[in-house]
């Protein structure tokens, strides 16, 4: 494991460039920033709480932006601890990366606004799934919710609804099915795709659940449709047969590991984010990620 750079504010999202640089979010500082050469500069300032980040067909980069945490630090290590005072609902957001223009695109969906946009993936046709984890408070919380949008803000779906924290996200390598991951339950759930965009909910089906107390966070699928599932409390990343038939853990050194992309000569390097420690680190990976609609391919 090699540690490209130390001190960012709890990062997610990462997101490998051609250039060799690492985008990605920092949450409690409210930025889209860039690693290269082991230096961090901000790209642009969001606010609130960026948290998935992907690159779409427009080569512009989207955000799911949660609308910020409270944080706590205890053990050396940085945590959200629930929603501020401030907190006026989740939003997806735009970056156009040569002006750091960010637009926003979507705050609500058929009435509902949106609570705590996490993790994003675009499809072949250049829409976009994303997770609501929502939020929570002190006596209660929200429900989450899939959703699955287009680019240029004029159409958004809930297309499974009333979940237990959905948080990561993820397409098969043939795009006919859908992954995602739930954070408090530890599970990942599958379900069939009738046509890009919507789900056939008849279908929806448990591939894992994790025994004890392990959280799940985002996801990436690799070459073969393994899930690749970061993994909280019990630190590190999870991957995952897409029958569920096969589990192995791979130990990260923070229990907050949070996200993982896949980048480097044959997409064979995985950058991982440390967030309670604050780090971005990379790991020589068996298997070749799954190359992204409009970066990899």
């Amino acid at each position: 494991m090699l540690t490209l750079v130390t001190g960012l504010r709890f990062p997610e999202g990462p997101i490998a460039m051609p250039d060799g640089s690492i985008l990605l979010v920092e949450i409690e500082r409210g930025t889209l920033s860039r690693v290269k050469n082991g230096e961090v500069t901000v790209v642009a300032e969001l606010g609130g709480g960026p948290n998935g980040a992907a690159m779409g067909p427009d080569g512009a980069i989207y955000i799911c932006n949660n609308g910020g945490f409270k944080w706590n630090r205890a053990g050396g290590l940085l945590a959200p601890a629930g929603t501020p005072d401030d907190y006026a609902g989740g939003r997806i957001e735009r970056v156009d990366l040569k002006t750091g223009a960010v637009t926003t695109l979507y705050r609500e969906c058929d009435g509902f606004r949106l609570n705590g946009p996490n993790d994003i993936v675009f499809d072949a046709q250049g829409g976009f799934w994303f997770t609501d984890l929502g939020k929570t408070y002190d006596t209660h919380k929200d429900l989450g919710v899939l959703y699955y949008a287009k680019t240029d803000g004029s159409f958004i779906s809930r297309q499974i609804t009333h979940r237990d924290s959905p948080n990561g996200v993820g397409l098969s390598p043939d795009e006919k099915t859908l992954y995602f991951a739930e954070t408090l339950t530890g599970r990942v759930w599958a379900c069939d795709l009738v046509e890009p965009g919507k789900v056939n909910a008849a279908t929806l089906r448990l591939v894992v659940g994790l025994p004890g107390f392990q959280l799940f966070d985002s996801m990436v699928i690799d070459a073969e449709g393994n899930l690749c599932v970061a993994t909280l409390i019990n630190g590190g990343i999870t991957v995952i047969s897409p029958d569920g038939s096969k589990v192995r853990h791979i130990p990260m050194d923070d229990r907050f590991t949070t996200n993982i992309c896949f980048g480097g000569p044959g997409l064979k390097t995985a950058f991982i984010t440390l967030s309670g420690t604050g780090r971005l680190v990379s790991v020589p990976w068996d298997n070749a990620g799954l190359p992204l609609n409009f970066l990899n391919r």
